[in-house]
């Protein structure tokens, strides 16, 4: 028997290992340092790590710490990249894609991104927001009918259920449902009651975004929309949205907009056939055996099969993606929403995004359901998490940093103080059985810039 963290655990923790670095204190954020422009062509290789500031001797520390997370047989394989000015100062692979076939793991590895779509799914979001399509204080009822007659959660029995409803005071906004303040459950868990029936419904099961719409219709809110931070389906309800706005397939408009203008040329909701054999093994502990072994389920069933279009296109959690596609998508960020010429989202915008929106009272609250804590160092903008104070946060990266990770402890960041942009892909649930690989990257990727003035 596996002890398989299924996607509900594995996703939880993820959330926490994504604020792992940021300790629970406060400060008055700063804006960030302007970024070097990068060069007409980004993300071709540096000339020396010397050359951006770096010292190559203190950087191989992080190959070695990921080079011992493979040896530890903690994960079956890693890949790293790392740039600075639009460079790639460093893209390493470790260890095995896969240890039954014993495949190398290689720079165009297919992984599962799981939340690592999700900012991808809010750039969709802003893309339609700059064409007027919607305005962040609407109220999502204008977008989503159904969610007219949503109820909050009151009170719930001993066994979870729940006992006591009340009306909303006030529609969940746009903007509440870009930053997990909405008060939509998810069903990763199932301690709290909204989760529960999350479960029991299937929300994330349905057979297609309407369907999961009208399923989450049915389920009380966890809180009045605005008052709380709680990790949600709301990333998934704005795939719906770019649908219902466009009247195209989620993946049609994310491909259209998006992964072909920045040549993203592998990253969707499935390989299909021909790079079927480029996905990686996903692993997870196995008690019994000691040691890490593929994973085989995932919420009780099997596990997804990632070769075939799914049912339903999760913006929340569904891509695959590759190390240079990631890369792409987040020196775009970086270089304020532009990439080798081509133009997805204007300054402003990317701006907006990596701007904490969680209310005063939001941030110095802790959602019991998952233990995390924002604060005036760390908040939370439009589908980021967003560094304020990346000192006062207990973190060597720089201020304004957005990031995020996914369920299988894939991790990325973007660095506008510093011009840098990381992207770490493993493809282990439920932890990595030891250090979080992208707190202890963040750390050694810095100690190694001696001169960020270059």
């Amino acid at each position: 028997m596996i002890s398989t963290h299924r996607r509900a655990v594995a996703a939880l923790t993820a959330v926490s290992l994504a604020l792992a670095p940021m300790a629970a204190v406060h400060a008055a954020p700063k804006k960030p340092v302007a970024a070097k422009t990068a060069s007409a062509m980004d993300l071709a290789p540096a000339a020396s790590p010397e050359a951006l500031g770096f010292d190559a001797n203190r950087l191989a520390k992080l190959d070695a710490y990921m080079q011992g997370a493979v040896s530890e047989g903690r994960v079956a394989g890693v890949t790293t990249l790392l740039a600075r000015h639009g460079k790639v100062v460093a893209f390493r692979t470790y260890g095995k894609k896969s240890l039954e076939t014993g495949q190398p793991m290689t720079e165009d590895t297919i992984f599962r991104i799981y939340s690592m779509t999700k900012p991808i799914t809010g750039v969709a979001m802003m893309i339609l927001f700059e064409e007027g399509r919607w305005r962040l204080d609407d109220p999502v009822t204008r977008y989503v009918p159904e969610f007219k007659n949503l109820k909050v959660m009151v009170k719930a029995d001993k066994d979870g259920k729940i006992t006591e409803v009340e009306d909303l005071k006030r529609p969940p906004t746009m903007r509440e449902i870009m930053s997990h303040t909405a008060g939509f459950g998810y069903g990763l868990g199932d301690e709290h009651p909204v989760d529960k029936l999350y479960r029991e419904k299937r929300v994330l099961g349905a057979s297609s975004l309407k369907e999961m719409i009208d399923r989450t219709a049915t389920v009380p809110l966890m809180y009045q929309p605005g008052t709380n931070w709680s990790y949600s389906s709301a990333v998934d309800i704005q795939g719906y949205i770019v649908e219902k706005l466009t009247g195209q397939k989620f993946s049609d408009f994310l491909a259209q907009r998006v992964f072909k203008p920045l040549k993203m040329n592998d990253t969707a909701f499935y390989t299909g056939d021909a790079k079927a054999g480029r996905l990686a093994a996903v692993y997870a502990w196995s008690k019994e055996q000691n040691r890490i072994v593929e994973a085989k389920e995932l919420f009780s069933g099997g596990m997804p099969d990632y070769t075939k279009p799914p049912a339903m296109e999760s913006g929340g959690g569904g891509l695959v993606s590759t190390t240079m596609d990631y890369a792409r998508f987040s020196q775009m960020m970086l270089n304020k929403g532009e990439l080798d010429g081509v133009r997805i989202l204007a300054p402003a915008t990317v701006e907006l995004m990596g701007t904490n929106v969680i209310p005063n009272n939001v941030l110095l609250n802790t959602n019991g359901s998952v233990g995390l804590r924002f604060n005036e160092a760390v908040g939370f903008g439009l589908d980021f998490m967003v560094v304020n104070d990346a000192r006062k946060a207990g973190s060597l990266q720089g201020d304004g940093s957005l990031s995020w990770g996914g369920a299988a402890g894939t991790w990325f960041w973007i660095d506008p103080t510093n011009d840098v942009i990381f992207v770490g892909m493993i493809q282990r649930m439920g932890g990595t059985g030891g250090d979080d690989l992208g707190t202890m990257a963040r750390t050694l990727t810095y100690q190694a810039l001696l001169h960020p003035e270059k």
